[in-house]
Order: C-alpha cells, then structure tokens, then sequence
C-alpha cells in the first residue's frame, strides 16, 4: 500500500464513520491464499471506503483484515497467525495485533488485540464480525462463509 498522510483529527473522523455495503452482491470468503476487497461507502455516500480479507497460502489461521479510506490510507488493520510486528520505538507486539493509524506513521504501529472488543481471535468468522463492528461496518456485505473459515 501506498502511504497517504492524514490529519490524526480526519483519520479519527473516517475510523468513527458509518460503514455501509454499496450494493448486494455477494462475496465468498477467502481461501488459502486468497483475497477480496469489498467497497463500502459512508451514509452520504461521500466517503469511500474497503474492506480488505486476506489469508495466507499455507497456514489456516494465518490472514489479515484491513479497512481502507481514499483507496490507499489504511486505517485499521488486524494481522492474525503470523509473526510478531516491530514498532518504530522497537517495542515487539505478539500476533494477533492490531493497526490503528497514526499521523506521521500510517499503519506502522501496532497494539494488542484488545480482548474485550475481540474475545475469540482462533475463530476466524467471528473475528471478521468483530473487526467490521470495531470498523463501525454499520451495514456489512453479504459475505459466504467458507468451508475452511
């Protein structure tokens, strides 16, 4: 992904939106090694968003769960089954962790998961539920669960 620079104030603004479908169409969740992104749009429809899943090619377990605004700005992102991430301060956060931009670094930085709002990160459906309601996906797309999700 390229990196765009957002205000922290209008990186808040677009994580706290309203995420909507666009349309119904029907999406099918991920194998190995697969990938979709899926458009969403904000109430008013002046705001456009993409919700990323991806999973790895070899590990089940393994993938990544990423919101989008202007195409490239990531705004949240939730790594899972994979390794570690290294801060810029150097500080190592275990996987599953979680990005949330930050102005200045984009997705650089990650937190833990926090339990509370992702209380079973082994099952992979529910975790995608999870991450669209932290996303505020007030409205999600029709996606399939899949054989091995």
């Amino acid at each position: 992904m390229a990196d765009i620079n957002l205000k922290q104030a209008e990186a808040d603004i677009l994580i706290a939106m309203e995420k909507h479908r666009v349309d119904d169409t029907r999406w099918d969740y991920p194998g190995l090694g697969g990938a979709i992104s899926v458009p969403l749009v904000s109430p008013d429809k002046r705001e456009n968003f993409i919700l990323d899943v991806s999973r790895g090619r070899i590990d089940l377990l393994k993938g990544t769960y990423q919101n989008r605004s202007r195409q490239v700005a990531v705004l949240i992102r939730l790594d899972f089954g994979g390794q570690p991430h290294r801060n810029p301060d150097d500080q190592e956060i275990p996987s599953p962790h979680l990005h949330v931009y930050r102005e200045g670094y984009g997705d650089k930085w990650a937190v833990p998961v926090p339990v509370e709002r992702f209380p079973n990160t082994t099952d992979l459906w529910q975790l995608l539920q999870d991450f669209m309601r932290f996303c505020n996906v007030a409205e999600p797309p029709f996606i399939e669960k899949g054989l091995f999700t």
